[in-house]
This record gives C-alpha cells, structure tokens and sequence, in this order.
C-alpha cells in the first residue's frame, strides 16, 4: 500500500512528484487545505492543493491503474453550498466536484471509476483551530472513520462522477444534481 501525504512531504501540486506512483486498487485523493489569509500567495497554495492535487492524482492514476480499480476525491459540502466562511476553499471544491463529474465518463470507459466524497466537519487538524466554534454554532465534528466509510460506498459503486454526501448521524448517499432546463 502507497501512502503519500502532503504532512510528510508529498507535493501534490508537483507533477513531478506524481511521476512515481504506481497502481493501486484504490485511490483516495484526500489532500485539503483552507485558507489562512487573503494573500494571492494563499490563494495558489489553496487552489494548488485542493485542485491541482486532484487533477495531477487522477491524470497520473488514469495512465497506471488496471480496469476495475477507482478513484475517490474528497471535496466538502462546501464544493455543493457555498460556505461563506471561506470563499476561496468553496471554490476550490466546486472545482473538485465539477472536475469528477466531468472526467469519470472518460475514465470509465477505461474501467476506472472515479467518484467523489462530500464531508462536513471531520475531526480533523484542518478543522480543529474550529472545533469550539463550530460546535457552538450546532455542527457535530464527524470521527474520519465516517468518512472512509463513504469513500469505500463511492469506491464500490458501478456509478461513476457522483458526489457521495457525509452527514452525521446518515448514511453516506450520493447527491442529486439538479437538471438543467433545456433550450426552449
């Protein structure tokens, strides 16, 4: 099992750094970062973490992984409903859903299947400066195990480009998007 995480030094903004990995089963894209100021600075890391990860992860996986296998993105419910408290982090997991929804037909034609999470709160160290607030506010901080749970349903789906929703106390269940009206 590979392991590569941006706490222990794996740059997943790097193309570089992608040209190593090899096959796996199963993916989890799970990389995230939220802004700590409004600095452009900021802005690239957050975008180059939160998007540029998963768009390099998947394009490399898409050249080594074996038919059969998946991908899993984590984005947020932030990436369905806009989360005012950090614009910049919304947009950037809007882009992920969005990204997901329109590479997996590609991808699945290969066999791949490429699905993506949307967690809320999750005790996390990016949520955890939060945690007090947030609780006060009436969020429940869900343990990460409820996460993986969602990403083994998104992996084990034969449907490809959805956007798996984490609530507390819920089974994780795929999001349904709206239709878009037709011409007239």
């Amino acid at each position: 099992m590979q392991v590569l995480d941006v706490v222990h030094g794996f740059d997943v903004t790097d193309p570089g750094a992608w040209a190593d990995v090899g096959p796996v089963e199963l993916a989890c894209l799970n990389a995230g970062v939220t802004s700590a100021d409004e600095s452009v600075a900021d802005y690239r890391r957050v975008v180059g973490v939160n998007v540029d990860g998963v768009v390099l992860g998947v394009r490399r996986l898409a050249e080594v992984m074996e038919p059969g296998s998946a991908i899993v993105a984590t984005a947020s419910l932030a990436g369905l409903w806009p989360w005012p408290g950090d614009p910049v982090y919304t947009l950037t997991k809007h882009a992920v859903v969005g990204f997901v929804r329109a590479a997996a037909p590609g991808l699945a034609e290969r066999g791949i299947r490429l699905n993506a999470v949307c967690p809320g709160f999750v005790d996390t160290p990016m949520v955890r400066p939060h945690e007090q607030e947030l609780r006060e506010a009436g969020f429940e901080i869900m343990p990460p195990s409820r996460v993986a749970e969602a990403v083994l349903a998104a992996a084990r789906s034969e449907e490809v480009g959805q956007a798996w929703v984490v609530q507390p106390g819920r089974d994780p269940l795929q999001f349904r998007f709206p239709n878009v009206p037709g011409p007239r």
